[in-house]
């Protein structure tokens, strides 16, 4: 246009566009950046493919990720198909539009700038919405596996005699199908309904009807598919009766049905469902008579009849029909629930028989009997595992990059003399923390795994108190067999090693020097092709591994490598127990992990939470709990793995081959577990029964070993599992013990699991539970319950412990000990053990000097019945003291047949406490320079004058031994 000013115009300013090369970089940066976003997700995708791979287990990765997928595009395009369909449909019915109101004149301006943009907004809206659906569904993979794979139980529930397999795999998916088809009903009535608000269909304002015809026919059509749901919400409601959870006055966690339930719930239910059954064909009547008169109606007889049908009934049955007499109402359902929860825990066998508790011995020749059985009726495990973690450390650590776990684990293995004995057992891991100088190379190159596995007997001390070991030292030498000591994966090593490369490891250090080592084993991916390398990290977050020339040909990546990561992996559809532990089996360090099937869906079996049931005073930090929120009420120990120390191999056998659940998964992941009849005779003798399922059964026990409905429903007969007494904090559950022992109809010890009972908010014992968990015995799994009489309490484990603490010679002699190099006392596991009628209860003692950072077992606290507690220097002295073969070395009760001889001599004339402390000290300084010189020897005796001179202090104490105490 011609300048209109009459001046002269000044320079334009043009504003060029960018230049062609400025323009190719832009988009090369573009492009770039979106290859390295899709490199981000595929090298997530391509380190697991390779990980399962490596692990031969390449088809649980196959099978779940075409699952996933399979489930994301039908789920995600069925969720997108309805909502566009719906869209596109009431967009076809818009009536002629004329701008009648203010309402459509605003409209108009959303309209307008929408009409170019229709289809791809469409396109956009649908996409979303069936990405986001898609992901959901893709989340249920497990549900569906079950679904198509489901195996039946063989036992149906009492109400609606369907199998169990119904309630485990078929209705989880039926709600989340359910569940789909009210969201997929909700979002295309919602998107209907803007759609034909948007171009008039629908009207707030104006003249005339609110709602075209054809909007009125749409929108009743979709509002029938949701009330047809909900009539089948209904109709699978009558099921849900049978999972459904309420509270029962004797148990907290109740599941099924009750007399509301059965009389109530279930014809309300069934009613609700023909009342929204007629409801929705209401809704899509309205296709003829296109008015919303008889629709509404009904849509309120049904809101109305869900109050007065569904709530208020059920209510007045259960306040006027059931609390008047509830004990005998509940007593069916009662003995269903029992019968359930029993089968579904798997202690329907569960043996409960009285047993006596309080037998005194009425003669000498009664209490050399009881002596004598004491010697083979258990074989008492001094060794605590949960307390001498830290001489392990101390002993036998030789390096600060090594270290065991605060809580040892105890196996079984053959003496010299080939008898199986208990043993405390643990491996030496690589602890990174102890590195002397921490570098990548030396984190993840160097250092890369432990060494060795070290062993001490359960049931025995070295002189001095500490652990006499079977298995010790670099490289390791005992008794043994000989293995593979290489630890590559175990429960401390969280980090990622590269290995087999240039780049040589330290394989251990003596006193020549450091060994060198290469990995020879075929464990880990192979970094040799560039993609890996990368890939790898991009995963890692660590750009050297890809240009380190300490990466090379035979180069190998380890990464997860804890025993319960890699069983979870690839098994993901098991629960995996806190408790791995190692074992010497055929030549190699095998990790051995109990793992679990479990249901939430078991017909009338009350629920745990499986985090709370395997709680207990050892979970504070020294082991893992088992799947802490996890809530079932189904559970077995259907799976027993293993994974090699050092080459990660992992291994699932089929342990119980009756397990519904565990065939569902193994016609789901086809080839993943091996048959039971696998299992080699070395890996059995150390397989073991578990102690979270254990702990899971017993604390279902403190209820369910009640068998009648009346008494279940009073509670007069609940147990409780008590604290433990070795603790000073309170709310902390007893742990169970392994113990070779034997129960009263039993010839021979069995190696057992065994925790305690006390009554219902009382200290005194309720019952001892015992099972044989010994996977080569016949009876392994059977569950033993000595019920106690009521009327005559016998001490629990508390009463034990405050029996033993308040005995005046023993906190005299306790006192003496902690007062010697201002040394504390700790606790070791409070045993009991059934022993001819009576309860003998066995405690070690263990010292620990202020000098030192680890407990020796000192003393040992013994007490049966009603005879006075002794606190010993062994465990032959104790059992000798209280069932009165010879005098207390402390003064007290107890005394010997024959006038009390026992050949010991006095102390000294004029000894005092403060000489024998005296002479103790210089021989704990002895012993503490011999082991610094690693004399053992010499710190061998120096422990046995320590021990005499202890011996002499609480003599002189005892007999009021001079003022220098």
């Amino acid at each position: 246009m011609p300048d209109r000013g009459g001046g002269p115009t000044g320079p334009r300013i043009r504003v060029g566009r960018p230049s062609r090369r400025f323009r190719t970089l832009l988009m090369t940066l573009g492009v770039l950046a979106v290859l390295a976003m899709l490199f981000v997700m595929f090298s997530g995708f391509w380190t697991d493919w390779l990980w399962y791979r490596s692990v031969h287990f390449s088809s649980v990765f196959t099978t779940t990720l075409w699952t996933k997928i399979g489930l994301f595009f039908a789920f995600g395009a069925v969720m997108a198909v309805a909502v566009g369909l719906n869209i596109w449909l009431a967009h076809r019915l818009r009536p002629p539009l004329s701008a009648m109101s203010m309402e459509q004149q605003s409209l108009d301006r959303y309209r307008m700038g929408l009409a170019p943009f229709k289809k791809w907004a469409l396109i956009a809206v649908t996409a979303v919405i069936g990405l986001i659906a898609g992901a959901s569904a893709s989340g249920e993979w497990r549900t569906w596996l079950q679904w198509i794979n489901g195996v039946p139980f063989g036992t149906t529930d009492p109400q609606f005699h369907k199998d169990v397999s119904f309630y485990a795999f078929d209705l989880p998916w039926y709600r989340f199908l359910l569940s789909f088809g009210f969201a997929c009903a909700v979002l295309s009535l919602v998107a209907a309904a803007l759609t034909h608000y948007l171009y008039g269909g629908l009207r707030l304002s104006g003249p005339g009807s609110r709602a075209t015809a054809a909007a009125t026919g749409h929108l009743s059509v979709l509002l029938g598919v949701f009330v047809s749901l909900k009539a089948v919400a209904y109709w699978l409601d009558r099921y849900g009766l049978a999972v459904k959870s309420s509270g029962l006055k004797s148990a907290d966690n109740w599941t099924g049905l009750r007399y509301v339930d059965a009389n109530a719930y279930l014809p309300a239910k069934t009613i609700l469902f023909f009342i929204a059954a007629i409801c929705a064909l209401l809704f899509f009547a309205t296709l003829w008579r296109r008015t919303w008169q008889l629709p509404v109606i009904g849509f309120g007889l049904m809101v109305l009849s869900a109050v007065l049908i569904g709530g208020l009934y059920p209510a007045i049955v259960q306040k006027f029909q059931v609390q008047p007499n509830e004990q005998a109402k509940e007593a069916p359902y009662i003995k269903q629930n029992i019968k359930a929860t029993r089968d579904a825990y798997d202690i329907q066998d569960a043996e409960v028989k009285s047993y006596k508790g309080n037998y005194k011995p009425a003669s000498d020749g009664d209490k050399q009997r009881l002596r004598d059985s004491a010697d083979t009726t258990a074989s008492m495990r001094l060794l605590d595992p949960n307390v001498v973690s830290p001489a392990f450390q101390q002993q036998q650590q030789v390096r600060a990059y090594y270290q065991f776990p605060s809580t040892l684990d105890v196996d079984r293995y053959k003496d010299e003399n080939g008898k199986e004995q208990d043993t405390v057992i643990g491996l030496r891991e690589l602890n990174l923390a102890g590195i002397p100088e921490r570098n990548w190379i030396n984190d993840h190159f160097k250092y890369t795994h432990g060494y060795g596995a070290v062993a001490a007997k359960g049931t025995e001390t070295a002189d001095g108190g500490g652990p006499d070991y079977t298995e010790a030292n670099l490289p390791p030498k005992g008794q043994l067999p000989k293995y593979e000591p290489r630890v590559y994966y175990g429960e401390k090593t969280t980090q990622y090693s590269i290995v087999g490369g240039p780049q040589a490891e330290l394989d251990y250090s003596d006193d020549s020097g450091e060994k060198s080592y290469r990995y020879q084993g075929k464990s880990g991916v192979s970094l040799a092709n560039p993609l890996n390398r990368a890939a790898y990290a991009v995963a890692f977050g660590e750009p050297q591994i890809l240009y380190s020339g300490a990466i090379g040909d035979g180069s190998r990546i380890l990464y997860n490598r804890t025993p319960k990561e890699r069983v979870e992996s690839v098994a993901p559809w098991l629960t995996i127990d806190g408790d791995a532990y190692p074992a010497v089996i055929d030549g190699r360090i095998q990790w051995i992990v109990d793992a679990y099937t479990t249901s939430n869906g078991y017909p009338y079996a009350s629920r745990t939470t499986l985090g709370d049931s395997t709680a207990d005073s050892l979970t504070n930090g020294q082991r893992a709990v088992v799947a802490q929120q996890n809530q079932v009420n189904y559970i077995r120990n259907s799976v027993k793995a293993t994974v090699d120390a050092y080459d990660g191999t992992v291994k699932l056998y089929q342990w119980d081959t009756k397990d519904p659940v565990l065939k569902t998964w193994m016609k789901a992941f086809p080839g993943t577990v091996e048959k039971r009849s696998a299992i080699s005779p070395d890996l059995l003798a150390h397989l073991r029964y578990p102690q979270d399922l254990f702990k899971v059964q017993r604390q279902l026990l403190t209820t369910y070993h009640v068998t009648d409905p009346g008494t279940f429903y009073t509670g007069s007969e609940r147990w409780q599992i008590p604290d433990d007494p070795t603790t000073d904090k309170s709310g902390n559950a007893v742990p169970p013990y392994y113990l070779s022992m034997k129960m009263p109809d039993q010839k021979d010890q069995a190696f057992s699991l065994t925790t305690t009972f006390t009554p219902n908010k009382k200290d005194n014992l309720g019952a001892f539970m015992a099972v044989d968990a010994d996977a080569k015995s016949p009876d392994y799994g059977r569950i033993r319950l000595l019920k106690l009489p009521a009327q005559t309490p016998v001490p629990g484990p508390q009463l034990a412990q405050s029996k033993f603490n308040s005995d005046p010679t023993i906190a005299n002699e306790l006192n003496i000990l902690k007062k010697f190099g201002d040394s504390e006392i700790e606790y070791g596991n409070l045993l009991t053990v059934p022993l001819d009628g009576g309860l003998l209860y066995v405690e070690p003692v263990y010292l620990r000097g202020a000098n030192t950072n680890y407990p020796l077992l000192k003393k040992v606290l013994v007490s049966y019945g009603d005879n006075k507690p002794v606190l010993e220097n062994s465990l032959k002295d104790a059992l000798d003291v209280v069932f009165g073969k010879k005098a207390p070395s402390t003064g007290g009760e107890n005394p010997p047949p024959g006038g009390g001889q026992t050949g010991e001599q006095p102390p000294p004339s004029g000894q005092t406490v403060q000489q024998a402390l005296t002479d103790a000290e210089k021989a704990y300084d002895e012993g503490e320079k011999a082991r610094v010189d690693g004399d053992w020897a010499a710190y061998g005796e120096a422990q046995k004058k320590l021990k005499a001179a202890l011996d002499r202090a609480a003599k002189a104490s005892g007999k009021g031994g001079g003022s220098g105490s």
